[in-house]
């Protein structure tokens, strides 16, 4: 979950990607990674209020997006 920075300190991924995409809803979230993707909250719920709670599985599909650089261009095309 954290790496070290080069100045020594961590730097939290899940923080990073509530800053940034903390305002997308679970439903566009479920356009991209399906259904199951933040199971038991509504489509209206923001990522930033279930990020913490997120099963391994939708968690693994955001870190791995986000760090590739992806998950931005797949929101906005859900969102269309």
């Amino acid at each position: 979950m954290k790496e070290p920075g080069l100045d020594g300190r961590h730097r939290d991924k899940d923080g990073e990607i509530s800053r940034k995409h903390g305002n997308t809803l679970v439903g566009t979230l479920r356009k991209i990674y399906g259904k199951p993707f933040a199971a038991g909250y509504p489509d209206s719920t923001k990522l930033s209020d279930v990020l913490l709670q997120l099963n391994e599985t939708s968690l693994s599909q955001l870190r791995r997006d986000h760090g590739t650089g992806h998950l931005d261009h797949k929101i906005k095309e859900a969102s269309k």
